[in-house]
């Protein structure tokens, strides 16, 4: 049985590979939309976000004897609790994650945190768009919704969860895009164009979260880029590619337990 970090479309390609292998296994996702795929694809699914003793206790009761992690590069504390859980339990760690990019762009700037993303755009003017989600929403609020010569545009999932973020942050509702992607560049020129963006923030989140979309659009148009860097973080045995973890589970070579 493998326990799997799941929930982007990636970690769930990689899955039902596994699946196809001829392996068990026991994906967790954090919404309800992410489960759903991975039900219609026939995986198992828990749905949640899992502490490590939570983490320990499911991978314990389905008798797991490794952990893949393909969560998103972002979920830095759900990979530090796999990591944390497998130690715990003595079991072998696989990390996958997507390949990382580089952009050239003089218009570019790359930083290491949310704040540092925020600061920097507090010091422009203009409109500012927020493709990084809701979770850290709160970090852009307290540094650009108050100020007069910005407009801070946030565009996020359409999730009910995330509207009650923002009403509770008071964030204006027509600054809101609840849509999910993936997005063409067309469609991302579209949206700078339609609301006027200066400035796009983004994650560099790989070629599957669409990123180059993104970047390619916001090039196009001159607009200004602050990119937030992943986390820099010891994973281990870590692939940026199928094969070598599908080969790995399937020939056991190095892995204890399975």
């Amino acid at each position: 049985m493998i326990f799997m970090l799941a929930g982007t479309s990636d970690a769930r390609a990689l899955a039902l590979d596994i699946k196809n292998e001829g392996h068990q296994l026991l994906t967790t996702v954090v919404t309800e939309n992410a489960a759903a795929e991975m039900t219609k694809a026939g995986i198992p699914v828990h749905v949640g976000r899992l502490p490590v003793d939570e983490m320990i206790r499911l991978i314990q009761e389905h008798r797991a004897t490794i952990v893949v992690d393909a969560s998103h590069p972002f979920a830095e504390e759900a990979s530090k609790n796999a990591m944390e859980a497998a130690k715990q339990l003595g079991l072998p760690y696989i990390r996958y994650e997507r390949e990382s990019q580089s952009f050239d762009y003089e218009k570019l700037t790359v930083v290491s945190s949310y704040k540092e993303a925020a600061k920097i755009a507090a010091t422009k003017q203009g409109v500012v768009m927020l493709t990084t989600g809701s979770k850290t929403l709160q970090v852009f609020t307290e540094e650009l919704l108050d100020k007069p010569d910005i407009r801070l545009i946030a565009r996020m999932l359409p999730r009910l969860d995330n509207m009650e973020k923002c009403e509770q942050l008071g964030f204006p509702q027509k600054n809101i895009i609840a849509i999910q992607g993936p997005f063409s560049k067309d469609f991302d020129q579209a949206l700078y164009k339609q609301y006027g963006v200066t400035v796009m923030i983004t994650k560099e989140s790989g070629k599957v979260g669409s990123v180059d979309e993104k970047v390619e659009a916001a090039k196009e148009l001159g607009i200004e880029i602050i990119m937030i860097a992943r986390p820099k973080m010891d994973y281990g045995v870590s692939f940026s590619e199928f094969p070598p973890i599908i080969n790995l589970l399937k020939k056991g070579e190095g892995i204890h337990g399975l």
